[in-house]
């Protein structure tokens, strides 16, 4: 029967904040594509986030150092911090090309993508919630994989969609970029899903 024993829930406790602050950074870009006013201000929202993603992986990383005896393998730990890290790093860089490039008019691709990541945010927080049950955090992880799948679909038909009607060459490498950052970011979640698939393999 699979059991984590939890010598120090205070790595649990830093995982559902990590996963908590990811989905906050999701949301904000996906509201930003959806009404896409203000934008400055709320990519300056998203970078604070991500900062403060920053801050918790770097409490997660001195908590492990810390510690003689962990919940699950020192490894896994700290590849799950970085990997929901590089999640939100993604976010934000999304969030930033929007600004830096002065995009006018996202494309719709561009929300539908944005959609998705929060979709998979909200499945890891709630599979980093279930991590001290076990399998039962499986489905999540799946529905991640799943999302993914479909990310990829979103990203090739947009691409190909992109050369086929985008007079512009510059237009078309900024759009071209900002569709395969957010399909990265989707990529990187499921990196998430695979970690915690592997903690839970590791101690069935």
């Amino acid at each position: 029967m699979f059991r984590i024993i939890p010598h120090d829930t205070k790595f649990f406790d830093l995982f559902a904040d990590m996963a908590d602050n990811l989905t906050e950074g999701a949301r904000l870009l996906r509201e930003l594509l959806r009404n896409y006013d203000d934008v400055t201000a709320t990519v300056q929202k998203i970078k604070g986030v991500e900062h403060k993603g920053d801050d918790i992986a770097h409490a997660v990383f001195v908590k492990l150092n810390q510690s003689f005896i962990t919940p699950f393998d020192r490894e896994d730990i700290h590849m799950l911090a970085s990997q929901i890290d590089d999640v939100l790093d993604y976010i934000n860089s999304a969030a930033d090309r929007l600004v830096i490039y002065k995009i006018h008019n996202p494309p719709a691709a561009a929300f539908d993508l944005a959609t998705i990541i929060l979709r998979q945010a909200e499945e890891l927080s709630k599979a980093v919630g279930l991590i001290e049950k076990g399998q039962k955090l499986l489905e999540h992880c799946v529905e991640v994989n799943r999302l993914e799948n479909e990310a990829d679909m979103i990203s090739r038909n947009a691409i190909g969609a992109l050369f086929e009607h985008e007079k512009d060459p510059i237009q078309l490498i900024k759009i071209k970029e900002l569709i395969e950052v957010l399909e990265t970011a989707t990529d990187k979640a499921e990196d998430v899903a695979n970690v915690l698939e592997t903690v839970v393999l590791k101690s069935a």
